[in-house]
């Protein structure tokens, strides 16, 4: 016969007690609500980063100039019967993409060059550029800001040489003016960019466009079969490029269309 077996539970009531395992207890919970709060503080970081960098990105995405066409002008006579050799004054439709932000156009730096020389140009209300403003605009109109573009200086500069100016075509919301020229999706401006030759700045070519200045020479030479590049470069988004060849002849013409 087998031996019958018996069963014993033992029994062990003792376990760790004192001060020590409180304090390893203790130890763990800060442990590990530091790393919870250093978990949700980066986490946040995080966000708030990711959220600016999105922010940036859709603005540099979607705030677009486009550039709708640009015609040349040449200086003349007042009588119109002598016509100059050079594009002495550039017309350019500005218009922003669908959906874009809105774009202060006093903040837009323009480049053009010829191939030999090249103008960097800030809006003519930009004090911070050269100091103080070229024109006082809360009294003045676009024409008399073209004007004081194409035949006055500011110190030692002239001023085609370093200034454009805008005129609005289209602003149902009336959000663009000479002292803040804002532009919104919708609007549509002119933008005058001078580009008289030193050949131009004759006593024989003594009307331009509007005005019938006495034409500063801005540095630049459009004659004939000359290669231009222009760049649109605003405080936030895509630089805007326009690019064309001139005609190889203007002949009697007084305005020549450009680009497209």
């Amino acid at each position: 016969m087998k031996a019958n077996k018996h069963l014993f539970m033992r029994k062990d009531t003792s376990a760790q007690v004192g001060i020590g395992t409180l304090i390893i207890f203790i130890a763990m919970v800060l442990v590990a609500a530091v790393a919870a709060a250093v978990l949700i503080q980066t986490s946040g970081v995080l966000q708030q980063k990711a959220q600016t960098t999105g922010k940036q990105t859709t603005q540099e995405i979607s705030s677009n100039i486009q550039v709708k066409s640009v015609e040349g002008l040449r200086a003349n006579n007042v009588s119109g019967a002598n016509l100059s050799s050079t594009v002495d004054l550039l017309k350019l439709k500005i218009g922003l993409n669908v959906g874009s932000s809105d774009v202060d156009m006093n903040q837009i730096v323009v480049t053009i060059t010829d191939g030999s020389s090249t103008n960097d140009l800030v809006y003519a209300n930009n004090e911070k550029l050269y100091g103080t403003a070229m024109i006082d605009f809360s009294s003045s109109s676009p024409s008399t800001n073209l004007k004081t573009m194409i035949e006055s200086k500011t110190g030692s500069n002239n001023n085609a040489g370093i200034f454009f100016t805008l005129e609005k075509i289209r602003d149902e919301d009336e959000s663009f003016s000479q002292s803040e020229p804002v532009m919104n999706t919708g609007d549509l401006v002119t933008m005058y960019i001078g580009t008289a030759s030193s050949l131009a700045n004759t006593s024989e070519y003594t009307d331009l466009y509007t005005v019938s200045p006495v034409i500063i020479d801005s540095g630049l030479n459009l004659v004939p079969r000359t290669e231009v590049q222009i760049l649109l470069t605003p405080e936030a988004g895509a630089t805007t490029t326009a690019d064309f060849v001139t005609p190889s002849t203007y002949g009697v013409k007084e305005t020549v269309s450009l680009y497209p």
